[in-house]
């Protein structure tokens, strides 16, 4: 996937009929508007469908570029093989527009974690790699017992051995979190913390350092440290910016500005939001991020698995799930079945039609890899849009249903 960003790096181009490599050439725009159906010259790349028609999406006023539902077209050249996605800015970052979690990377208990995956995942991250995901989110907790950090540890390891393009590596951005745990009272502490991240993935500096979850609800002495912690990784520049996740929108603006004044700017704010989890909390979150240019980072858009149509209350998963899906399941027939349908119309999935409603609603989801396929079938959800009229449809069905996915314990008001 190709990325293009408000200030995108040098293009590389490739000539229709020679395929020659062109560097620094000067494009001209198309003679074609937005809206307009086009038909794809050819297959080129695993992602690209010959003979399909594609709607214009987005003309960047910048470049002068068409910007096709997966390839840019200018004049008689085709830019930047594979799918084609606008670059989403937070903070100091040009990211992807979905990302992937790594919450799975270490967690035995939870989504039955063994070493010998470790294969599989280093295959799962290459295949990301080359299709322009950047951004991986992690955390200092993820990982169960003797494996406490272990995502990190992965990650770390994947990136020093990709061997593929140098800028892939590069353009990686590793937004990790720092668990507010009861002995981390002071900044110093904090700091350390973020220390021994960097360590484990053996990084110098992390894209996004974010404060796991807040302690407002029952430890607020500590919360200021953790905010002052914040401040002193980012002077430090042992992270490039920082976020928040778990954080309710009015524990938000407090954060933002108390960072504000610290002269620390506030990148972006990650939560659990999706289908299953739109309720009046995450719609005013949203709102929040908007009006004060943060971004919204979207985790669990699957709500664990229950959006992607594969379990039903006779297959529950193993594990933990399992007494959650129990509960939940039973009450989401209206929303599963319009997810089936508008999967079927469009020939999607519903797992790429769940994560897609996210990207229409302006968050950046981060759905959790575990192995190639997965990892195939969510950029499946990359390169095209739900319309209106879907999105109206799918949030009438979530509200239909009588049964919602449990809030995080952690998230504030």
């Amino acid at each position: 996937m190709a990325l293009v960003s408000p200030t995108p790096p040098a293009i590389t181009a490739v000539h229709l009929r020679s395929r020659r490599r062109l560097s620094g050439e000067k494009f001209r725009r198309p003679p074609y508007a937005s809206g307009e159906s086009l038909r794809a010259p050819t297959r080129l790349g695993p992602l690209f469908c010959p003979g399909k028609r594609f709607n214009v999406m987005h003309i960047s006023k910048s470049f002068e570029l068409l910007i096709w539902g997966n390839v840019l077209m200018c004049s008689n050249y085709l830019l930047c093989l594979n799918l084609v996605e606008i670059a989403v800015k937070v903070g100091p970052h040009y990211v992807s527009p979905m990302g992937f979690g790594t919450w799975a990377w270490g967690n035995k208990l939870f989504w039955g974690y063994q070493e010998g995956m470790d294969g599989v995942l280093q295959e799962t991250f290459n295949l990301a790699l080359r299709n322009g995901i950047n951004l991986f989110d992690t955390a200092d907790s993820y990982g169960t017992g003797r494996l406490n950090g272990q995502s990190e540890k992965l990650l770390g390891k994947f990136i020093r051995e990709y061997r593929g393009p140098n800028k892939n590596r590069e353009n990686v951005v590793i937004a990790t979190k720092f668990a507010a745990y009861p002995w981390r009272l002071t900044p110093g502490q904090f700091v350390r913390a973020c220390k021994s991240s960097l360590d484990r993935m053996q990084l110098d500096q992390i894209g996004i350092g974010q404060l796991h979850w807040s302690t407002a609800n029952y430890a607020p002495l500590q919360e200021k440290a953790l905010w002052d912690g914040l401040v002193a990784m980012y002077e430090k520049g042992l992270v490039r910016a920082v976020g928040v996740s778990n954080y309710g929108p009015k524990q938000l603006a407090k954060i933002y500005d108390y960072l504000k004044s610290r002269g620390v700017p506030l990148c972006s704010a990650q939560v659990q939001f999706s289908l299953l989890s739109m309720g009046a909390d995450q719609m005013e979150l949203k709102s929040v991020c908007d009006s004060l240019g943060i971004r919204l980072i979207a985790y669990s858009p699957l709500g664990l698995g229950m959006l992607t149509g594969k379990y039903s209350v006779s297959n529950l998963p193993r594990g933990p799930r399992a007494l959650l899906f129990r509960q939940i399941l039973p009450g989401l027939d209206p929303l599963l079945n319009t997810l089936q349908d508008i999967a079927q119309r469009r020939g999607k999935t519903m797992s790429q039609i769940a994560i897609n409603w996210c990207i229409c609603k302006g968050a950046i989801p981060i759905p959790g890899v575990k192995t190639v396929e997965q990892a195939e079938e969510n950029l499946g959800a990359l390169g095209w849009r739900l319309s209106s009229d879907e999105i109206l449809v799918l949030e009438s069905a979530a509200k239909a249903s009588p049964t919602k996915m449990i809030q995080n314990i952690f998230q504030t008001s």
